[in-house]
């Protein structure tokens, strides 16, 4: 069985005037954060004040680059050929890392955002030119990417340290991918039931997929969201009900 697990959020969010997100009240319950590059959103004063809540809060320090869309919020697919994938993270990546040396502090992680996540976890070219971008970039980051995706693979060929995400409250089909937020039942609204399904799949390694069969899932790092009160509620929640199940929240460093 096992007790330990990483809680994972993407913050550094907000743009210029624009507010995005409860970073302050996140930041209290998770381990670790994704931090934005200025692509999807964020920007040079969000970067440098968001890399200092994290290093104040003591949280592994990640970077989220996306895809080049503010105003669709990177979740747009863009078609990309692997070389502009693997630019894009490199550009991105050393953004967030020069801010993050200016601080006095260095990247623990990267993780893809929104569609440039889900393209580069179903395309195994474009995970081979990611992985290998990351790896020429700096092999020490631990990739924080879908459980058993094709990053997932790339990066363990390559030798890199990969920490598996698991969504609290998604469902899940029976390969193992997240179901689309299109379809009904793709999001899980009742808390008890989400964190039932984390406890097992962080202690089990196995998680219903929405026809009902149970499927394997490794479970290094779960994806919390806080952008509204009640999505910081149930961060708490759930890192509550992990704890007093004895099981330990930590950031990836620690345990990768």
């Amino acid at each position: 069985m096992r007790n330990i697990v990483d809680l994972n959020s993407d913050v550094g969010e907000s743009y210029g005037t624009y507010k995005l997100g409860l970073d302050e009240d996140v930041l209290k319950y998770v381990s670790s954060v994704n931090i934005a590059c200025g692509w999807h959103a964020g920007d040079p004063m969000v970067m440098e004040k968001t890399i200092a809540l994290a290093k104040e809060n003591n949280l592994g320090i990640g970077a989220h680059p996306g895809y080049p869309d503010l105003i669709g919020f990177g979740r747009r697919n863009m078609d990309v050929t692997p070389k502009e994938a693997r630019n894009y993270l490199i550009y991105q990546i050393g953004a967030l890392a020069a801010f993050a040396q200016a601080a006095g502090t260095s990247l623990q992680h990267i993780k893809l955002h929104g569609a440039f996540y889900n393209m580069v976890s179903a395309d195994a070219v474009l995970a081979k030119e990611v992985a290998k971008a990351i790896y020429d970039v700096n092999k020490n980051l631990i990739v924080l990417a879908l459980a058993g995706s094709e990053l997932v693979k790339s990066a363990k060929e390559l030798g890199l340290k990969v920490a598996e995400e698991v969504f609290a409250d998604r469902a899940y089909n029976s390969n193992g991918s997240l179901v689309s937020r299109k379809l009904p039942g793709s999001v899980i609204h009742d808390k008890n039931l989400a964190i039932e399904r984390v406890k097992r799949m962080v202690t089990e390694g196995k998680v219903t997929a929405i026809d009902g069969t149970n499927i394997d899932i490794n479970a290094d790092s779960i994806c919390v969201h806080g952008d509204n009160p009640e999505a910081v509620a149930f961060v708490k929640l759930i890192r509550e009900r992990l704890e007093v199940d004895g099981i330990q929240i930590k950031s990836i460093k620690e345990f990768i």
